[in-house]
């Protein structure tokens, strides 16, 4: 088809439908898209039209490319759908040549040398991987040899649309302008959030900026739209819109409206997402938050080891009186803060789940080299309680060094006790969160190290 796509086309009629629209079809008024996690958008388009009483076919032109037909839902005050059709095999030069095989087009070539125009008439004979053409008596094949060519079509095939078009068949109980609203879920719209945190960990404060990243495949340009996004998993049956289920992500949601068990985020202005685009729009900034830098070791069950790296996170409290207090769709944060010139540098991302306000936030930005853990076990011993039953008894030694210039306080985690495991002695007051970890808070001079240590009784 290469060569048919260098010819200049022109259309000379367009093929009457046989039904016509009962007005010229236009663009939605309003329209508002609520965009779902997993490729999935709820498109709600208003337009207000004038119809004939009786049966009459509509045309909404600019519905996505990739709406669901099975979805549309379309209302409107005295309206009834008799029939609904999605046409969505585009005009395209190629399809218009195949379209005409069998029937009769026009050419026009030009002299290059003279600029004079003649015209034929030919019929398509085939348009598969070239176009084959009958001129008069002769078998032609329609190449670009240089000769300016245009190729002239009588009709457009009723089956072939400039853009998608949804026409519906419907019946009105009187005559008169009216506002519709038609409603379908379409693939091709997502959403990410990303966050932006310059931290500054001299005065434990940090500016906090939420982008949102909004992806349009669908095939369809929808302008000046009010645009919701969902944070939670719908249960899909096929890839299909199913029962809303899943998890529920907390019960102060902030700005967030609620619904079943998930989060509406509000997009705060309405937004213009065209076909094949990428957009960021801003979610909410806030400036000064109270933040620390923590730096956690983590242990898993009770074996000496060599000095591991605690990992380093900035931790915040997402609540009101910090200055945020609002759910936070899941995303990337990125972490920058200011070198001794003054200049930000990049020192780490973490990823966050959807965060309810009120939750303490923690962005691991990587490991401290320079702030380790050292596990030893000092002594183990099973301690027979009866015949069936025994207890392992583990005195450990922890060393925690820190080769910074200034001190650090290290959150140490030991985790493997068990419900049934018992603390029987610690040099340094510690508590338990939960029934498998104990913590503790370790206070490290700058250049220095602490030691603590601890005994154990696991079942």
């Amino acid at each position: 088809m290469s060569s048919f796509k260098t010819a200049l086309m022109a259309l000379t009629a367009l093929g009457a439908a046989s039904a016509a629209p009962a007005q010229e079809p236009t663009g939605p008024d309003r329209v508002s898209i609520t965009i779902y996690n997993q490729n999935l958008a709820l498109v709600e388009d208003v337009r207000r039209i004038t119809l004939p009483a009786g049966r009459t076919r509509q045309e909404f032109p600019g519905v996505s490319a990739s709406i669901r037909p099975e979805t549309v839902s379309l209302s409107g005050e005295g309206l009834t759908v008799v029939e609904q059709n999605f046409d969505f095999d585009l005009l395209t030069p190629d399809k218009l040549m195949t379209a005409a095989v069998g029937d009769d087009i026009g050419l026009i070539r030009i002299n290059p040398a003279t600029g004079r125009e003649t015209e034929q008439r030919a019929r398509v004979l085939a348009a598969n991987e070239g176009v084959v053409l009958q001129v008069g008596d002769r078998i032609e094949v329609l190449r670009d040899d240089g000769v300016p060519t245009r190729v002239i079509f009588d009709e457009v095939p009723r089956n072939l649309r400039p853009r998608p078009t949804l026409s519906v068949t419907l019946n009105a109980d009187q005559a008169g302008a009216r506002e519709t609203t038609l409603s379908y879920l379409t693939t091709g719209l997502s959403w990410r959030a990303d966050y932006v945190i310059d931290f500054d960990e001299a005065a434990g404060r940090m500016d906090l900026t939420g982008w949102i990243t909004l992806t349009n495949t669908s095939g369809a340009t929808f302008t000046d739209a009010n645009t919701r996004l969902v944070a939670g998993d719908l249960n899909m049956i096929s890839g299909l819109g199913g029962n809303y289920g899943g998890q529920n992500y907390g019960t102060d949601s902030g700005d967030a409206e609620g619904l079943a068990d998930y989060y509406i985020y509000p997009i705060p202005e309405r937004v213009t997402v065209a076909n094949n685009q990428t957009k960021q729009v801003g979610l909410y900034a806030a400036t000064d938050v109270p933040a620390r830098k923590r730096y956690r070791s983590e242990l898993s069950g009770f074996s000496s080891s060599s000095p591991q790296s605690a990992a380093v996170a900035v931790v915040f409290d997402n609540s009101r009186a910090t200055g945020l207090g609002r759910a936070l769709p899941g995303g990337v944060v990125r972490v920058y803060m200011d070198d001794v010139g003054g200049q930000s540098r990049f020192v780490g991302e973490d990823a966050i789940g959807h965060t309810s306000a009120g939750a303490e936030v923690a962005i691991t930005t990587g490991s401290a080299f320079d702030v380790t853990v050292q596990p030893t076990v000092l002594n183990s011993e099973v301690i027979r309680i009866d015949q069936n039953n025994a207890r392992t008894r583990y005195e450990m030694e922890y060393v925690v060094r820190n080769a910074r210039r200034e001190p650090v306080t290290v959150e140490l985690r030991q985790s493997g006790l068990g419900r049934a495991g018992r603390l029987l002695a610690e040099s340094q007051a510690g508590e338990r969160p939960n029934a498998d970890t104990r913590v503790w808070q370790v206070r490290v001079p700058a250049n220095g190290s602490t030691r603590l240590t601890a005994t154990f009784e696991i079942q």
